[in-house]
């Protein structure tokens, strides 16, 4: 048996006021899973919380962001988060603030043979 990729899910989040780069990932990744049901598991008569999910986070500062609060996210399976230099950040007109943008991708993985 081997880990397989079998969907990737995209999303964009943000924290428009706060600056708050954990806020704009979380919200990235709620974005990617939560336009979807996944039914690949139970199609192939697996549990849902066998899957395996990597998340990439694309933020302009990866250091701010709460990787724990992030996979806390996920309804099923276990995984893993990754944030790397990417998102936007949008200075406010009178220049005393940002909007943060995040993106994210969920990575569903099975163990399959």
């Amino acid at each position: 048996m081997a880990w397989k990729r079998v969907v990737v899910e995209m999303g964009m989040g943000t924290s428009i006021r706060r600056q708050d780069y954990t806020m704009a990932a979380v919200r990235a990744l709620r974005d990617a899973l939560w336009r979807n049901s996944l039914m690949v598991a139970r199609a192939l008569d697996m549990d849902t919380d066998s899957m395996f999910v990597e998340v990439m986070i694309g933020v302009p500062k990866p250091e701010a962001v709460d990787t724990a609060k992030v996979l806390e996210v996920l309804p099923h399976g276990t995984g893993e988060v990754k944030v790397v230099q990417g998102g936007l950040e949008i200075p406010s007109e009178d220049g005393t603030g940002k909007t943060v943008i995040a993106n994210a991708a969920a990575i569903v993985k099975l163990d399959l043979p």
